[in-house]
């Protein structure tokens, strides 16, 4: 595809380069894709399926055709490297997608968002923004880095994504063990086990790469989906789950059937 023939760009990020311009206006220049309409979404680690998940839905609605989706992070940047709870889980990367409209039966088939706000201090970069600048004080303490209470964390995902699953799995019109793959957010392997339990799933469905890149956000479930792709144990054809969780506290989850 030409780059011109894009409507829109969409970058999923929680480390965009500046607070303004947006990071996928940067993109839209250097891809010289001058049609395209472009904003950055904010979800954390929810934020690759978050867009897929706007995107899909404008493609739908008539508004947009083609639409570049990216999930990228540099969290790196954020990490208090002193910090040994969050420094070792952390990893940088990217992926990216285009979505347009499909008749083949391929293509995104329900998505499900939800947040808690309530539970945003659980994972968050307190300076850096409008209400706390970054001053010398709060360079000092630190509030300039990623905080993580790991254990409300995992309490949260495991009470939230499961239900997430199903209830993207029903709107879609399928059931459970239809599904042929799960892609989860790598966020850290006990998490994937737990929802693995209590969705009463084979770990063959699902996917898992942490052990490579660790945590790598926005970033995450692009990667492992990417992975799974070439790999072959995503085909043509197969009923994929997409679901992510991140501070906010966010979680989005997806359903596609995998082809062009």
């Amino acid at each position: 595809m030409d780059p011109k023939e894009l409507d829109l760009i969409i970058v999923g990020t929680a480390t965009p380069d500046h607070f303004f311009p947006a990071t996928a206006c940067l993109v839209q220049d250097r891809l010289g894709a001058k049609q395209a309409g472009a904003f950055d979404l904010l979800a954390a680690c929810s934020s690759f399926v978050y867009s897929l998940i706007s995107a899909g839905q404008l493609i739908a609605s008539g508004a947009v055709r083609h639409v570049l989706v990216i999930g990228a992070e540099t969290l790196s940047r954020l990490i208090d490297w002193e910090d040994r709870r969050t420094a070792v889980l952390i990893g940088d990367g990217a992926g990216a997608a285009v979505l347009s409209p499909s008749t083949t039966g391929r293509g995104l088939y329900s998505g499900v968002v939800g947040a808690d706000g309530s539970a945003g201090e659980v994972l968050k970069v307190a300076a850096g923004g409008s209400r706390l600048p970054i001053t010398i004080d709060a360079i000092e303490r630190k509030l300039h880095r990623a905080y993580m209470d790991g254990q409300a964390v995992f309490k949260l995902a495991v009470r939230t994504v499961p239900g997430l699953v199903r209830e993207a799995v029903a709107r879609a019109g399928w059931t459970l063990e239809q599904v042929d793959r799960i892609v989860p957010h790598q966020a850290n392997l006990r998490i994937i086990d737990a929802m693995r339990e209590q969705l009463g799933l084979p770990q063959e469905k699902f996917e898992v790469n942490i052990e490579e890149y660790g945590n790598t956000s926005a970033a995450s479930v692009p990667l492992a989906l990417y992975e799974a792709v070439q790999a072959g144990r995503i085909r043509d054809g197969h009923r994929v789950v997409l679901a992510a969780f991140g501070g906010g506290f966010t979680y989005a989850a997806c359903t596609l059937v995998w082809g062009s």
